[in-house]
């Protein structure tokens, strides 16, 4: 049986000069399987071509459609109405990032900054021949690598962090889990010393207050509390 459900989204357009930041509300009627993706697009096409949202895949792999779900950092595509009992769901933009409009915040540009931040490619000691094969890896150490890599850089874990919303210049445990996984990789050879250059300042790893809130929202469900703990433990040894 279909009930109704109420929705309200923030609205605001940073670029108008009469625009303020407000709640619209929506009530629409919820169908099965209904995600929050879903609901968005039957209110932009029934009740508001206005509002903007961003979205690429709807199945969890581009993480272009993080927003805060009743104060929690999520996926919309991958999260269900019927899982909401009252039937009324707040959303709001991941804050943090730069707001673009409504729900849409510019997560790309941060990326970027961080990924130039962190050095996010590997280096290595001799100019690579592309002609030849790779250099072997140990299966274990690329199964650690490939881990690491599954981060879709929705920027959840970061609007989840008590640290980045207070804190502009931290980096993230995105961050950190990218310098985690140049660190596992045996074809990157910087040293301890090289990351600490990077992440060994309260910008960086020793910024994290541990409360592990980009853990337990991480829509990938990555370790990204062992790679923390192991970038400090790595970074401690060398202060």
């Amino acid at each position: 049986m279909s009930r109704k459900i109420t929705i309200r989204a923030f609205k605001y357009n940073p670029l108008s000069k009469i625009s303020k930041p407000h709640f619209a509300t929506y009530e629409l009627e919820e169908t099965p399987g209904m995600t929050l993706f879903i609901a968005l697009n039957v209110i932009r096409e029934k009740f508001d071509p206005d509002l903007s949202f961003d979205f690429v895949c709807r199945a969890g792999i581009c993480g272009s459609c993080g927003m805060l779900v009743n104060g929690k950092p999520t996926l919309a595509c991958r999260t269900l109405t019927k899982d909401f009992e009252s039937g009324v769901i707040e959303l709001m933009p991941l804050p943090v990032f730069k707001l673009l409009k409504d729900l849409s915040v510019d997560t790309g540009n941060w990326m970027n900054a961080m990924s130039k931040r962190v050095e996010s490619w590997i280096h290595t000691d001799h100019e690579p021949e592309i002609a030849k094969l790779e250099e072997k890896v140990e299966p274990e150490v690329a199964q650690e690598v490939f881990e690491l890599d599954r981060c879709i850089e929705c920027g959840i874990c970061v609007a989840a962090c008590g640290t980045a919303i207070m804190r502009k210049d931290f980096i993230g445990a995105v961050g950190l889990n990218r310098v985690a996984r140049f660190k596992i990789d045996a074809l990157d050879k910087r040293t301890d010393e090289d990351f600490y250059e990077l992440i060994g300042d309260d910008d960086g790893v020793f910024g994290c207050m541990s409360l592990l809130a980009c853990e337990d929202n991480c829509p990938k469900h990555l370790p990204l509390q062992s790679r923390i703990a192991y970038m400090r433990r790595k970074m401690v040894a060398l202060k």
